[in-house]
This record gives C-alpha cells, sequence and structure tokens, in this order.
C-alpha cells in the first residue's frame, strides 16, 4: 500500500496531509507555495510511495461549485500531464476552513498562531483526508 497525499489546493498557498502507508492515519504535511506545487509533489512522489492524490472539491450550500473551482480545474490538468500515473479523487471541503480554525482554538493555540494561515491550510488538507478515509473503510 502507498501514501495517500491530500491537497487542500488555495491560489497562494496549498495545504497538503498524508496517510501513513497503512492509510490509517492522517497527518498534515506542510503548506507550499501554490507556485511550487508541482515541484513539491514531483519530489515528494520521488522519494515516497504514493498511491493516490484526493484534492478537496470546494461547494456551496447549495451544492453548485465554488468560485475557487476554476482555479482547482486548471491545477488538476496540470497535475494529471505532470503525475499521470496517480489517480485523483475529489472530496467535498465544504467547512473545512471553519473546522480547521475551531480545531486550533480546542488545541489550545493562542490567538497569534491562530492567525497562521499555512496551519489553517495544512489542518483543512487533514480534514480532507481524515473525511476520504472516512469515507472509504
Amino acid at each position: 500500500m502507498g501514501r495517500i497525499l491530500a491537497i487542500d489546493y488555495g491560489t497562494k498557498r496549498t495545504g497538503l496531509a498524508v496517510t501513513d502507508d497503512m492509510q490509517i492515519i492522517a497527518s498534515g504535511l506542510t503548506t507550499v507555495d501554490t507556485k511550487d506545487l508541482l515541484t513539491f509533489l514531483k519530489d515528494y512522489i520521488a522519494t515516497e510511495n504514493v498511491e493516490k492524490f484526493v484534492v478537496g472539491e470546494p461547494k456551496q450550500m447549495d451544492n453548485t461549485a465554488s468560485e475557487s473551482e476554476v482555479y482547482i480545474q486548471k491545477f488538476l490538468e496540470k497535475l494529471v500531464k505532470a503525475i499521470p500515473d496517480i489517480p485523483v479523487e475529489r472530496v467535498d471541503e465544504r467547512f473545512t476552513s471553519k473546522m480547521a480554525f475551531q480545531t486550533m482554538i480546542d488545541s489550545g493555540l493562542k490567538k497569534k498562531q491562530r492567525r497562521n494561515k499555512a496551519l489553517i491550510d495544512e489542518i483543512s488538507a487533514t480534514l480532507i483526508l481524515q473525511s476520504y478515509l472516512a469515507s472509504n473503510s
């Protein structure tokens, strides 16, 4: 079994999370500048066995695509061209940013630490991955 890598895509920063090799535990990996994302992913899969990418799918409350979906689709086209051997699945990511922020509060992080948008993105990616694992177990 290989790892599953989750992507919380953003136009500036992208949060990443990954499973262990047994695909049981989801852990935050890092947040990267989106302009460096494909390079980071290529480097990562060169050293780690990644079986699948899971990409957040932002939706409105009425289940229609979010405005950011346009940017995600452009990224997905580049991803599939750059790394064609790893399949991509989408996961509804509604409320992950709010849940990530609440997770930071619940874990006792100070206000200054909760302003760290990169950490919010990484936690959001972890929540997307946990959601994927829960729905596929």
